[in-house]
């Protein structure tokens, strides 16, 4: 197992144990944790990621830290768009669908004024970073 698997698994059980709370580095930043399918393996993923609520719905960025490439998870929503969510004590199905411009800025800037962070990774990069809507299912 890779150490980004290692540090996504103990994020996972910190959030499970803790009804969605998670510490250290997090604290202060609400987390989903997003169920994939492997676009190349069929595999199921599970991923830990920052969101912000917008409306009925969340949004995650595929920033990577800032990297040059996306995410394995982004090309998992893109590949299979029904994902499963988990946040704080729910779990729920829900539509994955990359935003389009002018949404996709407008979500972005939304996330930066909630987490600063983002702003340093799209400095860091040249690619357009992926903003991704998560909309619940009925």
């Amino acid at each position: 197992m890779s150490d980004q698997n290692d540090w996504n698994k103990k994020i996972i059980e910190e959030f499970r144990a803790n009804e969605g709370k998670v510490g250290g580095y997090f604290v202060n930043t609400p987390l989903l944790l997003l169920h994939t399918t492997g676009a190349k393996s069929g595999q199921p993923r599970i991923n830990p990621l920052a969101y912000l609520e917008d409306g009925d719905r969340y949004v995650i960025v595929a920033s990577k830290g800032g990297a040059p490439d996306n995410p394995d998870w982004y090309y998992n929503v893109v590949a299979h768009p029904d994902v499963e969510v988990e946040v704080g004590t729910q779990q729920f199905s829900a539509h994955a669908a990359v935003a389009d411009e002018p949404e996709r800025s407008e979500l972005y800037e939304k996330m930066v004024a909630k987490n600063p962070g983002f702003d340093e990774y799209r400095q860091k990069t040249t690619r357009t970073i992926p903003v991704i809507v998560l909309t619940p299912k009925a």
